[in-house]
């Protein structure tokens, strides 16, 4: 009994501990080279248009892409995010036949510019499930607006398909601390069934104290899109990242 006494206690008082320490903000800035595995496009999603992949028009890439993350730290156990992350790309190639798109006809042999936008802004909530010594663990919810666009150009002929929707999302997010300044992350927002899917997930290691600055390294990945009537467009975008933390208290 007085084994688990002294066990509880010492629990207690690294969980009051932890929550003197939080910070009021957090801000975290990251960067990344981004890779298109998979990119289709079918616009309208009918006999009238040409499924194609932006792979195979203009490649892979990378293209570099930035996000930045504010949250705001209510208590030790319930926490507000806000997120900015701005994609873009735009590279030209040659397609090895034509291409019926958004009304327009795309023709083979010629050089075409192809455009993906993919913006994301979020806002969302998240619960502290886990405190303890050496890890975290957070449930929450996440409310995205996607600004997308798919645009062709071509001698001067030009069209285009912009998309500004709402998405929920569910959040969930885990950190194990290795050591007083090494840790490992995971995180997920995702979104599945109906017409469409989106699923946005890291795995990244951090140098950096628990509550103080600290630099990572990882791997992000989105994938997902929609298969309605005015659009059939599916893309898997891999992120090679290093991001940079900052507290405020």
């Amino acid at each position: 009994m007085t084994r688990w006494i002294t066990t509880l206690a010492l629990l207690t008082v690294a969980t009051i501990a932890t929550a003197q320490d939080v910070p009021r903000f957090e801000f975290e800035l990251e960067g990344a080279a981004v890779w298109q595995s998979k990119n289709d496009v079918q616009i309208p999603n009918d006999a009238s248009a040409t499924r194609f992949s932006l792979v195979d028009l203009v490649g892979n890439g990378p293209v570099a892409a930035g996000r930045l993350t504010l949250r705001w730290n209510l208590s030790d156990r319930h926490q507000l995010h806000a997120l900015g992350a701005p994609l873009q790309l735009v590279e030209s190639g040659t397609p090895d036949t034509g291409i019926s798109f958004a009304g327009e006809t795309f023709a083979a042999g010629r050089e075409a510019e192809a455009t993906y936008r993919f913006n994301s802004w979020r806002i969302g909530y998240r619960y502290r499930l886990v405190s303890g010594p050496r890890g975290d663990a957070w449930i929450g919810f996440t409310a995205k607006l996607r600004d997308a666009e798919v645009k062709l150009e071509q001698d001067g002929l030009s069209a285009n398909d912009t998309d500004l929707g709402f998405v929920p999302l569910l959040h969930l997010a885990g950190r194990r601390f290795f050591t007083d300044t090494f840790s490992g992350s995971l995180e997920v927002e995702a979104l599945g069934g109906g017409p469409g899917r989106a699923i946005d997930g890291a795995a990244t290691l951090r140098y950096g104290r628990r509550h103080g600055w600290g630099v990572s390294v990882g791997y992000r990945t989105i994938e997902g899109g929609a298969d309605v009537d005015a659009v059939y467009n599916f893309a898997w975008l891999h992120f090679a990242v290093v991001a940079v933390d900052v507290p405020l208290r």
